[in-house]
């Protein structure tokens, strides 16, 4: 996607990226752009940093803060270096001065298209992991908290005033449902479900 109120820019910019086999949507301002409907799989944003309205380091913030990571490379006539630290330190790929070589963009492109890939990735990981643990139970979320900590059966037992043949059994459940392979395996799903401390259940709860 590239943003860019200069329509000369803009129409050389779409002529080489679809030369170089991207796929392109031109926008002449941010509002064009916060109108339009957003693809689906790896983005990158070549965005002109002066625009009409919203200018292209606001719509970087406003992006940031509501969680949307679109790769964003700028591309300035104007640019100067504090312009460039602050959008370079708020995540941008690149920062162009224009008159830019191609290569450059396109590289940059690659780059931004990479990382919006993995992060994707990750998202859809982190889902799939989600809906696992959904099936689990509550004292097998919790047998799972203290598990992926390092805990034995004994000391789980203790702390949840059960078993440990009981403890055993849900800690089984929990890698079969989750489809840990190991524990270290299931130390890295709970991280990348950034389990909170879990308090033990009542001794009189259900399980």
């Amino acid at each position: 996607m590239v943003i860019d109120d200069d329509p000369g820019v803009r129409d050389s910019l779409g002529k080489l990226l679809r030369s170089a086999g991207f796929r392109v949507n031109l926008f002449g301002s941010v509002s064009e752009f916060l109108m339009a409907n957003q693809p689906e799989g790896p983005t990158c944003l070549v965005l002109d940093v002066r625009l009409p309205g919203q200018s292209g380091l606001e719509l970087q913030r406003g992006l940031t803060n509501a969680e949307r990571h679109l790769p964003i490379i700028f591309i300035t006539g104007h640019g100067d270096i504090p312009m460039s630290v602050q959008a370079m330190k708020a995540g941008a790929i690149e920062f162009l001065t224009k008159p830019f070589r191609e290569q450059d963009l396109l590289d940059a492109i690659q780059l931004g298209l990479a990382h919006h890939r993995a992060r994707l990735e990750q998202e859809r990981a982190t889902a799939e992991l989600a809906l696992r643990f959904e099936t689990l139970t509550a004292r097998e979320r919790e047998v799972m908290a203290f598990v992926a900590t390092g805990w034995i059966n004994k000391q789980i037992a203790a702390k949840l005033g059960v078993s440990e043949i009981t403890v055993k059994v849900h800690r089984g459940q929990v890698m079969r449902k989750m489809r840990a392979s190991s524990l270290p395996d299931l130390a890295r799903m709970a991280d990348q479900l950034q389990l909170p401390p879990t308090k033990p259940l009542n001794r009189g709860s259900v399980v």
